[in-house]
Protein backbone atom coordinates (compact mmCIF):
# COMPACT_ATOMS: atom_id res chain seq x y z
CA UNK A 1 0.00 0.00 0.00
CA UNK A 2 1.17 3.37 -0.66
CA UNK A 3 1.50 6.13 1.60
CA UNK A 4 -1.36 7.99 -0.59
CA UNK A 5 -3.81 5.00 -0.05
CA UNK A 6 -3.04 5.04 3.29
CA UNK A 7 -5.01 8.26 4.09
CA UNK A 8 -8.39 7.31 5.90
CA UNK A 9 -9.69 11.29 5.93
CA UNK A 10 -12.30 12.04 4.03
CA UNK A 11 -12.32 14.89 1.13
CA UNK A 12 -12.27 18.33 2.68
CA UNK A 13 -14.72 20.40 1.23
CA UNK A 14 -14.26 24.60 1.65
CA UNK A 15 -17.59 26.13 1.99
CA UNK A 16 -17.65 29.40 0.24
CA UNK A 17 -16.69 32.35 2.64
CA UNK A 18 -20.46 33.48 3.45
CA UNK A 19 -20.84 37.07 4.85
CA UNK A 20 -24.65 38.10 6.14
CA UNK A 21 -25.98 41.36 5.19
CA UNK A 22 -25.00 43.58 8.13
CA UNK A 23 -21.30 42.88 7.23
CA UNK A 24 -21.58 43.65 3.75
CA UNK A 25 -23.73 47.01 4.58
CA UNK A 26 -21.16 47.32 7.29
CA UNK A 27 -18.41 47.15 4.79
CA UNK A 28 -19.52 49.43 2.14
CA UNK A 29 -20.67 52.30 4.19
CA UNK A 30 -17.10 51.98 6.01
CA UNK A 31 -15.44 52.05 2.72
CA UNK A 32 -17.50 53.80 0.72
CA UNK A 33 -18.89 52.44 -2.54
CA UNK A 34 -19.31 54.51 -6.05
CA UNK A 35 -21.70 53.93 -8.76
CA UNK A 36 -21.76 55.69 -11.99
CA UNK A 37 -23.18 55.39 -15.54
CA UNK A 38 -23.76 57.24 -18.60
CA UNK A 39 -27.30 57.38 -20.29
CA UNK A 40 -27.11 59.00 -24.24
CA UNK A 41 -29.85 59.32 -26.53
CA UNK A 42 -28.72 60.02 -29.98
CA UNK A 43 -30.95 60.31 -33.30
CA UNK A 44 -29.57 59.96 -36.06
CA UNK A 45 -25.80 60.01 -34.61
CA UNK A 46 -27.04 63.61 -33.27
CA UNK A 47 -26.74 63.98 -29.84
CA UNK A 48 -29.97 65.11 -28.27
CA UNK A 49 -29.12 64.22 -24.33
CA UNK A 50 -26.69 62.94 -21.68
CA UNK A 51 -27.26 61.90 -18.44
CA UNK A 52 -24.54 61.41 -16.35
CA UNK A 53 -25.06 59.50 -13.30
CA UNK A 54 -23.03 59.19 -9.89
CA UNK A 55 -23.76 57.31 -6.84
CA UNK A 56 -22.21 57.09 -3.90
CA UNK A 57 -22.97 55.52 -1.05
CA UNK A 58 -21.49 55.29 2.30
CA UNK A 59 -21.89 56.68 5.89
CA UNK A 60 -22.23 60.27 6.76
CA UNK A 61 -18.72 60.05 8.63
CA UNK A 62 -16.88 58.20 5.29
CA UNK A 63 -18.59 60.87 2.88
CA UNK A 64 -17.13 63.80 5.39
CA UNK A 65 -13.54 62.41 5.24
CA UNK A 66 -14.08 62.32 1.22
CA UNK A 67 -15.13 66.43 1.64
CA UNK A 68 -18.28 65.82 0.71
CA UNK A 69 -21.46 67.39 2.89
CA UNK A 70 -23.73 69.19 0.87
CA UNK A 71 -26.58 68.00 2.73
CA UNK A 72 -25.63 70.10 5.24
CA UNK A 73 -25.38 73.27 3.09
CA UNK A 74 -28.61 72.66 1.07
CA UNK A 75 -31.85 74.63 2.57
CA UNK A 76 -34.17 71.76 1.36
CA UNK A 77 -32.19 69.06 3.54
CA UNK A 78 -31.48 71.02 6.48
CA UNK A 79 -33.07 73.73 8.97
CA UNK A 80 -29.64 75.31 9.91
CA UNK A 81 -28.79 75.91 6.33
CA UNK A 82 -32.79 76.76 5.90
CA UNK A 83 -32.45 79.67 8.46
CA UNK A 84 -28.54 80.49 7.06
CA UNK A 85 -30.10 81.28 3.46
CA UNK A 86 -33.28 83.19 5.23
CA UNK A 87 -30.64 85.18 7.02
CA UNK A 88 -28.46 86.13 4.23
CA UNK A 89 -31.23 87.06 1.78
CA UNK A 90 -32.98 89.17 4.78
CA UNK A 91 -29.29 90.81 5.12
CA UNK A 92 -28.87 91.36 1.18
CA UNK A 93 -32.59 93.00 0.87
CA UNK A 94 -31.73 94.90 3.72
CA UNK A 95 -28.81 96.20 2.10
CA UNK A 96 -30.67 96.81 -0.94
CA UNK A 97 -33.34 98.93 0.71
CA UNK A 98 -30.30 101.33 2.33
CA UNK A 99 -28.76 101.62 -1.01
CA UNK A 100 -32.62 102.98 -3.02
CA UNK A 101 -34.24 104.44 0.03
CA UNK A 102 -30.51 106.83 0.45
CA UNK A 103 -30.66 109.16 3.38
CA UNK A 104 -30.80 112.83 1.75
CA UNK A 105 -28.21 114.29 4.83
CA UNK A 106 -26.02 110.94 4.13
CA UNK A 107 -26.78 109.80 7.72
CA UNK A 108 -28.08 106.29 9.12
CA UNK A 109 -30.89 106.48 11.53
CA UNK A 110 -31.93 103.18 11.31
CA UNK A 111 -35.25 104.20 10.51
CA UNK A 112 -37.73 104.51 7.54
CA UNK A 113 -37.52 107.12 5.41
CA UNK A 114 -41.11 109.05 5.52
CA UNK A 115 -42.29 108.32 2.00
CA UNK A 116 -44.03 110.72 0.45
CA UNK A 117 -47.10 110.41 -1.66
CA UNK A 118 -48.76 112.04 -4.87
Amino acid sequence: MTEVDSWDSAPTTHAPSTANLAEILERVLDKGIVIAGDIKIDLLDIELLTIRLRLFISSVETAKKAGIDWWETDPALSSRAAHDALAEENKQLRERLEVLEGDDDGQQSGRPREVRRR
